[in-house]
């Protein structure tokens, strides 16, 4: 597909995801999280655990006889003051339930998020309603209502949702998007934040919310292209995965969907996304991850609001403490910072402009404001054994006489500094001198050379090698050489 004047939407620099909120106590985080933010820009993040036990928002207190519900907000203050410093919004998710709140005892991840209904709706209401009233309190209604707020995580799995019952789940949606609307009608509140197939809860949702007359801001879903794993084993999940256009056709089925079921045009946001759902796949760790994520990454400004990544780095303990430097994780950032190949996919995408001068299957090319061009370029391959490199020309207009062409190349030989460490011998936990030959190798390769202009032009022709990802930047100069007295690089040894 070849488009012109086209504007280039980047809904994944919206928001990204991370472990649950109480890791934000952490200075680490904020450091990866700033690592992240300096070289993609992101401006929201999601991530699980707002109610949960371990950050004691909801307490009930007994005295003489009777109980007392006290809402605790230590922790969340000192943990949403420090996310607005770092410039960066919550998307906010409501769960897991607190215990004292809890109808069950079920819960989710070696931090024990509790997943069944609340015992009482009533208190849950004045749950949502104490913590929304805070917040407006303490930060303004204004910054509140820029927070979109989720109700759940894929309540259709039942390992986050006891049962995965539709009818509690509407129940506690319902219940939650009155509570929050009492507080403010103008907070932004939407579900239901599904994952996976069979996925009848699209139309059943949103029949549930028009029969109702619920308010519904926008549609939440997660997206994830593992097929069925291929092994396990105690440390690590092997995952094959789906062609790469997979993804692109479920998001446009979805979107489809949501329009047929009466609410066209109605904000879609993947608050999940990434190719493994596993955290312990090593496929994440590898160049075939961020050339996978390309395409997907290309054309999804056309169908979403958001496509928030799952997650931005490998501080992660859902499946308990992470047991190795490299372990599957779904960051971009590995431990010590380390970029991985889909951080550098990221920055690429993010480096580009909002003008589409060209878009195919394997490359996006854009004009930034200033008249230069950016383009990116990506070869996933997902069979084994040699493959000869992907060649692609290109004819880019051209306006600015003699151009600089800058590239920035990952692949399995440049910017993998998983392939270093399993070369190494896959150290767990190695010391300082290897973690910094690490961080070393994770840098993209640079390569730099001048264009002619032909006739309004660029002619570039780019061989791209197996799972490559590589970002062209191309500007003009002025060649002032000649205005050199006496220039002559010939008495120059070995010019």
């Amino acid at each position: 597909m070849n488009t012109s004047s086209t504007v280039f939407s980047k809904p994944w620099l919206r928001c990204v995801g991370s472990e649950r909120v109480s890791t934000m106590l952490r200075e680490e985080y904020w450091e990866r999280f700033d690592q992240a933010r300096a070289a993609i820009g992101f401006e929201y993040i999601r991530c699980h655990g707002l109610l949960c036990d371990e950050l004691g928002v909801f307490r009930v207190d007994e005295w003489e006889g009777k109980k007392r519900v006290f809402l605790n907000f230590t922790y969340l203050d000192r943990i949403f003051d420090t996310m607005l410093e770092h410039e960066v919004r919550p998307f906010v998710e409501l769960g897991f339930m607190p215990a004292a709140l809890a109808s069950g005892s079920q819960t989710i991840f070696w931090w024990k998020g509790n997943v069944t209904p609340p015992s009482d709706y009533g208190l849950w209401s004045e749950l949502l309603v104490g913590l929304f009233s805070h917040w407006i309190a303490r930060y303004g209604a204004e910054e509140v209502r820029r927070w979109p707020v989720e109700v759940w995580n894929e309540p259709n799995l039942e390992g986050f949702w006891q049962g995965a019952s539709k009818e509690n789940y509407f129940r506690l949606y319902e219940s939650s998007v009155r509570a929050v609307k009492s507080v403010d009608p103008a907070i932004r509140v939407g579900g239901p934040a599904t994952c996976g197939l069979p996925d009848d809860w699209v139309e059943d949702f949103l029949g549930f919310v028009r029969e109702r007359g619920l308010p519904l801001d926008f549609f939440s879903r997660h997206l994830y292209a593992g097929q069925s794993p291929r092994a396990r084993t105690p440390e690590l999940f092997y995952q094959g995965l789906f062609e790469p256009t997979r993804p692109i056709e479920e998001l446009r089925s979805v979107r489809k969907r949501i329009d047929a079921a009466g609410f066209p045009g109605l904000e879609l946001h993947i608050t999940e996304f990434n190719t493994s759902y596993n955290p312990l796949c090593p496929v994440h760790d590898t160049p075939l991850n961020a050339a996978y994520l390309a395409r997907l990454l290309s054309e999804s400004g056309d169908i979403v609001e958001t496509l928030s990544y799952w997650t931005f780095c490998d501080l992660f303990e859902e499946l308990d403490v992470p047991r190795s430097l490299f372990y599957g994780g779904f960051g971009l950032l590995a431990a010590h910072g380390i970029p991985k190949p889909t951080f550098h996919l990221f920055a690429f995408f993010a480096a580009l402009g909002s003008e589409i001068v060209h878009r195919g299957p394997n490359c996006v090319a854009t004009r930034r404001a200033d008249g230069s061009l950016a383009l990116v370029a990506w070869n996933p391959v997902l069979e084994k054994g040699e493959r000869a490199p992907l060649e692609i020309e290109l004819a880019l207009p051209w306006k600015g006489g003699r151009a600089l062409a800058r590239r920035s190349r990952v692949h399995e030989g440049a910017g993998n500094p998983w392939g270093l460490w399993r070369a190494m011998g896959r150290p767990r936990f190695p010391d300082a001198a290897t973690v910094e030959f690490l961080r070393q190798a994770a840098a993209p390769r640079l390569e730099v050379g001048a264009l002619e202009d032909s006739g309004g032009a660029l002619k570039l022709r780019l061989s791209l090698e197996r799972n490559e990802v590589t970002l062209v930047e191309i500007m003009s100069f002025v060649d002032e050489s000649p205005s050199y007295l006496g220039l002559d690089d010939s008495l120059i040894d070995g010019y």
